[in-house]
């Protein structure tokens, strides 16, 4: 089966790979839109809509294409990517002390070896909790370079998590890709395919 990510995400990649799926990056070119603010709702139409700008790009039978979208929630607001170093710090100040949700939607589109098309979409949440930072840490971390590309302005894999307390939920789904539960909806929606 060819396995196509609608993501450059380096991340969603090694993710893939770690658990031994080599996968084609075709980046998604699609403008989002998005007509909800519920998150988990979010990441599902930015997903589907990753995934669907790619299927249609892409020819040939057993074929599974896989979309994604992650944000960063606190306090009922969604966390993007930072604009600017002002903009982590505050976002990162937002969540120090306190517990925030990260959401990753994944969307599935496959055609099966006889062409037909199946679909597959979820959410999966994953809670973090972060330990009280003083200001200091705050602009440290904002001033890094880390922020820059993370919705909620952090990257759990990398210096943020000397800030990190704990999680409940799953962490690679915080890094980007719960693939976990992924692997488990690729057997179920492929007919028991194996990596």
């Amino acid at each position: 089966m060819r396995i196509v990510l609608a993501s450059g995400s380096p991340r969603r990649r090694e993710l893939m790979e770690q658990i031994g799926i080599r996968t084609e990056v075709m980046p998604s070119s699609v403008e989002e839109r998005v007509t909800s603010d519920i998150p988990d709702q979010v990441v599902l139409e930015l997903s589907g809509q990753k995934a669907e700008d790619v299927a249609e790009k892409t020819e040939g039978r057993d074929v599974l294409v896989i979309g994604a979208d992650t944000v960063v929630a606190s306090e009922g607001r969604i966390l993007g990517k930072p604009g600017s170093v002002a903009e982590a710090g505050e976002m990162i100040a937002s969540l120090a002390g306190k517990c925030h949700q990260v959401y990753t939607g994944v969307t599935l589109i496959y055609r099966d070896p006889s062409g037909e098309m199946r679909r597959k979409a979820f959410a999966e949440r994953t809670d973090v909790y972060v330990y009280p930072m003083d200001e200091e840490e705050i602009r440290g971390y904002a001033g890094c370079g880390e922020p820059m590309d993370k919705a909620g302005a952090y990257g759990i894999q990398g210096r943020f998590a000397a800030y990190v307390e704990k999680i409940d939920g799953d962490y690679n789904n915080v890094v980007g890709l719960p693939v976990g539960r992924l692997y488990q909806e690729i057997k179920e929606l492929t007919g028991g395919w194996n990596a």
